[in-house]
């Protein structure tokens, strides 16, 4: 009797104890995903560090420690981070992620090139795995050569005899054509071209070098890819994003046709990748948006307008307000009529869209703000952003912060330009240039991205050079004007929360938040604490977009 008696009370108090467990467990909340035991950086306001949230439905529910999310909330499936670093997700704030695609699925790849032979070379692979009409590359850079002058066309003719072939310069505002293209886009030496230029050689002959407007010709003779290519170019550009860890990108200039491709593929599942789509300013894409107003959705927003003032500093074409240091005859091109720019601002502002303006050189930078200015009027929150703002005169910093304008900014651009960049500007302008710390203190915040492909994907190169102020190999050794270095925290802020505020995302995405979309990366190091060399070697281990896992490292 005693044994029963105490096997009764023994019951009693399992059965008791069962009863308590399951009334707690009925007290936690279902979600769809709990993260343990990570280093989670918010990257809100105060830039708290947690260990552990929560997702429902795509979206973060609650944030703390590892023991406080456990107690409160269960679910399937617990991902364990093992310590590892986790972050929002990563925001490319400019690049031109289905021209990446494109590049892709039909360009020869001409970057690293280190003499116009090793150009041919690469041709010569591309012709015979990718036979077609025309023969197409990009991503040279004559400034990278031992003889630092722009190449001719003869070489393509002795390689590629009457072969239409277009080869586009790193920076996109310059290429090289064939004979055989110039001669089917109607360009000789008479030819002149607002906004452009068709560099001749020393017989007056056009060298097949054309600058910012004047390749737009040969360029409209290119077939233009089908809906399925597309389709197809986006899908790999997207799985080249993810790998790198980004989960949001912000495409600078599309035509509708494209966009509501995206919005398509989006639709189906296809393409989970969130994109911010800057519309082109032909008139056709201007009456597809600008009446509806901005829009945003999960994956897709369009909210600004994207033009160009100027071309590039590499290839001359950025406009300055004094001639370049190195070719004393030439200031650079604005490329539109002045009626051009104010027609399009106007018809932005009435519509509520962003202005978002390439400008590169200080005088098209101070074009653009005079511009703005005129519209804008006073402080305001319609985030009119500079895009590039590489080359700023002193006198111009304080009208950024005067009219609520944004520097959008690439901070690997100073890197791989600063071997060149003094020789275009001299000493005293380049004092102004790829000034990203001036840039940021007008306003208190900076977007930053790659401009890929002009610039490689990997956002933890934009944040090593946005730090460091070093290039991949880490030249130069003290770092590049370092009184222009962004903070590590400035640097993850630029690339997250402040990248969404520069598209007006800033309360659904960029940071670790209660209502937020659950977009988060895990990386294998931790950038905001490692030494300086074992930054540009981090790999992405996991990348969720919405609660989704859509990348794991192998």
């Amino acid at each position: 009797m005693k044994y029963t008696s105490l096997t009764a009370k023994s019951l009693g108090f399992a059965l008791i104890l069962l009863m308590s467990l399951q009334s707690c467990q009925t007290m936690k909340q279902n979600v769809d995903l709990i993260l343990i035991n990570g280093k989670v950086y918010t990257v809100n306001e105060a830039f708290d560090v947690a260990e552990a949230f929560a997702v429902k439905d795509g979206k973060f529910v609650a944030i703390g420690s590892t023991k406080e999310i456990l107690g409160a909330y269960q679910s399937d499936f617990i991902h364990d981070a093992e310590g590892h670093p986790v972050y929002p997700g990563l925001i490319d704030g400019h690049c031109h992620f289905y021209g990446f695609g494109e590049n892709l699925y039909r360009y020869a790849n001409l970057a690293g090139t280190r003499s116009f032979e090793e150009v041919i070379e690469r041709l010569e692979e591309h012709s015979l795995s990718h036979p077609s009409e025309w023969l197409l590359g990009r991503g040279w850079d004559h400034n990278n050569w031992e003889i630092k002058e722009f190449p001719d066309n003869d070489l393509l003719e002795k390689y590629f005899p009457e072969k239409k072939i277009l080869l586009i310069r790193v920076d996109g505002h310059a290429t090289l054509a064939s004979k055989a293209a110039l001669l089917a886009a109607g360009i000789d030496a008479k030819t002149k071209v607002p906004g452009g230029e068709v560099l001749l050689n020393k017989n007056g002959q056009p060298t097949g070098v054309l600058i910012d407007n004047a390749d737009l010709a040969v360029k409209a003779l290119v077939p233009k890819l089908t809906q399925a290519e597309k389709t197809t170019a986006l899908l790999e550009a997207q799985e080249k994003c993810f790998a790198v860890g980004l989960s949001s990108v912000v495409d600078a200039g599309l035509p509708y046709q494209t966009i509501e491709l995206i919005r398509d593929l989006q639709m189906d599942g296809q393409l989970k990748m969130k994109i911010n789509a800057m519309i082109d300013p032909d008139d056709a894409t201007l009456d597809f948006y600008l009446p509806g107003g901005k829009q945003f959705s999960e994956r897709l927003s369009i909210t600004a307008v994207k033009m160009y003032a100027d071309g590039a500093l590499g290839s001359r074409g950025a406009k300055l307000l004094q001639p370049y240091s190195d070719e004393n005859n030439k200031t650079g091109l604005i490329l539109h009529d002045n009626d051009f720019y104010q027609r399009i601002s106007q018809r932005a502002y009435e519509a509520g869209f962003q202005v978002n303006m390439h400008a590169i050189g200080d005088s098209a930078v101070r074009f653009v703000l005079d511009l703005y200015s005129s519209n804008l009027k006073e402080k305001n929150d319609r985030r009119w952003r500079v895009e590039h703002a590489q080359v700023v005169h002193p006198e111009d910093f304080d009208t950024f912060e005067k009219y609520s304008i944004i520097p959008s900014i690439q901070s690997t651009h100073a890197t791989s330009d600063m071997r060149w960049a003094i020789d275009r500007l001299g000493v005293e302008r380049i004092k102004g240039a790829y000034a990203q710390q001036d840039l940021l203190a007008q306003n208190g915040w900076i977007i930053n991205g790659t401009d890929f492909p002009i610039e490689g994907i990997k956002p933890i190169n934009t944040f090593f050079a946005a730090v460091f102020r070093k290039d991949e190999t880490g030249y130069p050794e003290g770092g590049f004007q370092m009184e222009n270095a962004l903070s590590r925290e400035q640097a993850l802020r630029s690339m997250t929360i402040w990248a969404a505020k520069g598209t007006f995302e800033e309360n659904i995405k960029g940071s670790i938040e209660p209502g937020k979309y659950a977009d988060f990366v895990i990386l294998d190091r931790d950038i905001m604490e490692v030494e300086e060399k074992l930054v540009p070697n981090t790999k992405v281990l996991t990348l969720y977009i919405s609660g989704e896992r859509v990348y794991r490292a192998e």
